[in-house]
């Protein structure tokens, strides 16, 4: 299914009555937007919200949806086999039982470049999704960041439109705080293996 396929049954969507997508996330508009409401389309054809997801505006969407179909059922789960389609899942190469690399493939995959784009986008918000890339960022490049962002997506985008799936963003502070649990539970594990005991540093003042 193309993006003509897709606008000529969205253009017959939009003239039927249905119901009304949760409250829009942002009314930013695009300049190339079709002249028809595609945020409002796109729930009567695909029954969910997709914009809701950060990254993805209704022209974005509409682009994915395109590329990708609107029935995800062909693969079977988002985490091996439509990442992995995409070329966004790390392809490990393995000889006697060590991991010689665990790059991504080169893809020339139009769905991909468009969750990269989204990934890049989303990186400059307060989200929780823009704090998971710039961590990532800072750690191991932005190179990497956007690939492992654009997969996340790519997860969120394939349970909302199969599985029906609302999402809502926590928020980049609840990312953080469960960030600092993460390394506090590690640390506590390593402690314990040493022998020693984790105490936090005394307040001045």
């Amino acid at each position: 299914m193309r993006i003509e396929a897709v606008l000529k049954r969205l253009r017959k969507a939009s003239s039927t009555p249905v119901g009304k997508p949760p409250t829009v996330r942002t009314t930013q508009k695009q300049a190339n937007n079709p002249a028809f409401d595609v945020r409002t389309a796109l729930y009567g054809l695909l029954g969910c919200d997709i914009t809701q997801i950060h990254g993805l505006g209704p022209y974005q969407t509409l682009k994915l949806v395109g590329e990708c179909g609107t029935n995800l059922s062909a693969w079977t789960s988002a985490k091996h086999y439509f990442t992995s389609w995409l070329c966004l899942s790390p392809s490990n190469k393995i000889s006697g039982g060590k991991v010689l690399s665990s790059r991504t493939r080169r893809s020339a995959s139009r769905a991909a470049a468009l969750l990269r784009l989204a990934a890049l986008a989303v990186g400059r918000t307060q989200t929780a999704l823009g704090a998971f890339y710039r961590r990532l960022s800072a750690r191991v490049g932005k190179a990497k960041a956007v690939t492992a962002t654009a997969r996340k997506i790519a997860v969120l985008f394939y349970n909302t439109l199969r599985h029906g799936m609302a999402y809502s963003d926590p928020g980049a502070s609840h990312y953080e705080e469960n960030y600092r649990r993460r390394v506090l539970t590690n640390l506590e594990r390593r402690e314990k293996s040493f022998g020693y005991t984790l105490q936090p540093a005394p307040t001045s003042g």
